[in-house]
């Protein structure tokens, strides 16, 4: 089985990328990772400084997949040329971020409202790239009931792999990925198919695999953020140590401030990271509640400091 890396919109870049292979690698290492969405620009003029996340130097080790998201399909095909001609084979298709910003332009699963327009936009996409493309997808956009018309128009495109994230649209992250759902639909697939939701613990990942030998991958988002070492653990190896857990934190917080240029602005970034590790230590509520008002990097630097003396759990 393969693992895979989701993308997460200002967590999985290249900085987390580097970091979480370094301290946690090769053992809790993905086979690939998604990178999070870049938009094809309309003019075609490439931005150096978003197309930089995906500069090959940047991201060594472990395959990266660039991520589109867009909803004109000869542009989308453009863009998946110019980033083979960065040496990427797969692209993914993002057809699946629930975000009222993303949906409300007809975009990411908003794409699901129109059947007629994905039809096109997947034709437009085939008829003018060349190489694997993959598709990250939601079941619809009220109803689980929707996938089976959306599923009929994957099946007539070669995509190399369909991701499946078993919620619809307006679920947002809210309640449980419908596994029913996805073990309903999953026969009826032609291509192959990775799984992607609520993964959470090593349990969890192995559950999917005795339930679902049949995926080519499972995809990690939240879990992996959550515990970095995760697959490590899922590998039979060991969890997060104390020290690994510090110097992954440390290596984030000085990439970002590398990478902004600004203290201030990597102690934004490390708080989504915080949002979901700081379960970890036993009896963080109160430095919890700190973190989410520091806004100084010294204030930052402090209240961490007090977090890595609490007990691990």
């Amino acid at each position: 089985m393969q693992y895979y890396a989701a993308p997460m919109e200002g967590l999985t870049d290249r900085v987390w990328r580097q970091a979480q292979q370094k301290w946690f690698g090769p053992e809790g290492t993905a086979h690939r990772y998604y990178a999070p969405f870049l938009s094809p620009p309309e003019n075609r003029v490439l931005i150096k400084k978003k197309m930089a996340e995906l500069a090959p130097a940047a991201n060594p080790g472990a395959p990266v997949i660039p991520q589109l998201l867009a909803k004109d399909g000869e542009l989308a095909a453009w863009m998946i040329g110019e980033l083979r001609a960065l040496g990427y084979t797969e692209v993914n298709l993002n057809l699946g971020c629930p975000s009222g910003t993303v949906t409300a332009k007809g975009k990411g699963s908003g794409m699901l409202r129109d059947p007629a327009a994905l039809d096109a936009f997947l034709d437009a996409v085939f008829s003018h790239a060349e190489g694997p493309v993959s598709v990250k997808t939601r079941l619809g956009v009220s109803s689980p009931d929707e996938f089976a018309a959306i599923l009929d128009i994957y099946d007539r495109y070669p995509i190399c792999e369909l991701t499946i994230h078993p919620r619809v649209m307006r679920q947002l992250y809210r309640g449980q990925a419908d596994r029913a759902a996805f073990a309903e639909a999953l026969p009826r697939c032609t291509m192959p198919v990775c799984y992607n939701g609520d993964v959470t613990t090593p349990e969890e990942l192995h559950a999917l695999e005795t339930q679902f030998p049949q995926l080519s991958g499972i995809m990690i988002g939240r879990g992996f953020i959550a515990d970095p070492a995760l697959l490590r653990r899922a590998r039979g190896g060991t969890g997060a140590s104390r020290e690994e857990l510090r110097g992954y934190l440390d290596d984030l917080y000085h990439g970002y401030t590398e990478l902004f240029g600004s203290a201030g602005c990597a102690v934004s970034r490390m708080k989504a990271h915080w949002f979901y590790l700081i379960h970890r230590f036993a009896g963080s509520e109160k430095l919890e509640k700190q973190l989410r008002k520091a806004r100084e990097p010294w204030e930052y630097e402090v209240l961490v400091n007090q977090i890595f003396t609490l007990p691990m759990l």
